[in-house]
């Protein structure tokens, strides 16, 4: 019984300090958004040719999902923010140029404003850049419970226990030619939510009338916001691979740039082996 006893307080106790382990840190300073591999691989793309202006009107929620009970029937399963997201991806590739349209009639106000309080000098406003590609798509699936899975024992009333599950985002992104409206390229990524639960306890009786209970575990969610801009992220990264494939866009040098290993690998996602290696052949001779 002492045994029983002691393992049931240290469990107690390994369950007090994770409890506060976990909210270490929770009310330091605000930081920046973390980044993940996605982004890395944007940003260490080869060089292109030309800055293209990109125009990203919306980038909508198309799912109409909403969280399962009881967290909300009113709350969105992802969020509606994949505007900003993909505004977001583009500007930090070295490929695109984003110009604001998602607030357009706002900066046509302030630009009527400052017309205004020119009127009559000779300086006025320049044209607001017109864009050479319109950025369409969206946030086009969310899956619940695509694995769920666990494992768990127990022994006179000790025991432990681990669950976990895997939800799916699907992103899509096209990019069309603002001149002719042809589709240059359209691609659609997937992106895993990893959530689990890890618990033990004991719940035993000593004898007729005492009961000894305790328990500790935690849970870790993936934020479905990092998710939906990480798989923003690979979208244009897979945008800009399939467009210098289909020769919709160049490198600034081509021989060099067709060996950048980030490349090579998005390739390699969307084309067989063979292939790749005979585009990089005939490109070299």
């Amino acid at each position: 019984m002492k045994k029983l006893i002691t393992m049931s307080l240290l469990i107690a106790l390994m369950g007090c300090s994770s409890v506060d382990s976990e909210f270490e840190g929770i009310e330091a300073s605000s930081s920046l958004m973390p980044k993940g591999e996605t982004y890395y691989d944007l940003t260490s793309l080869p060089m292109p040719q030309g800055v293209m202006v990109a125009a990203v009107y919306d980038f909508r929620d198309q799912t109409g999902q909403y969280k399962a009970i009881p967290s909300s029937n009113f709350s969105t399963a992802v969020p509606q923010s994949g505007t900003a997201f993909l505004a977001q991806a583009l500007n930090d590739s070295s490929w695109f140029l984003p110009v604001e349209r998602e607030g357009l009639q706002n900066l046509l106000t302030e630009r009527k404003i400052v017309r205004a309080g020119l009127k009559g000098k000779a300086n006025g406003l320049p044209q607001l850049n017109s864009a050479q590609i319109l950025m369409e798509g969206g946030i086009v699936a969310y899956d619940t419970n695509v694995r769920t899975g666990g494992a768990g024992a127990r022994y006179l009333g000790i025991g432990a226990s681990g669950q976990y599950r895997v939800d799916t985002v699907t992103i899509n992104l096209r990019a069309v030619d603002i001149r002719s409206g042809r589709l240059l390229s359209s691609v659609t990524t997937t992106k895993s939510v990893l959530s689990k639960e890890i618990t033990a306890g004991v719940f035993k009786f000593l004898d007729a009338q005492d009961l000894l209970e305790a328990e500790a575990g935690f849970t870790a969610n993936e934020p479905v916001s990092l998710c939906v801009a990480a798989a923003i992220e690979s979208a244009v990264v897979h945008l800009i691979a399939d467009g210098i494939w289909k020769g919709a866009w160049s490198l600034l040098d081509e021989k060099s740039g067709l060996q950048n290993s980030t490349l090579q690998k998005y390739w390699l996602e969307a084309h067989s082996e063979a292939k790749v290696s005979q585009r990089i052949r005939q490109t070299n001779t």
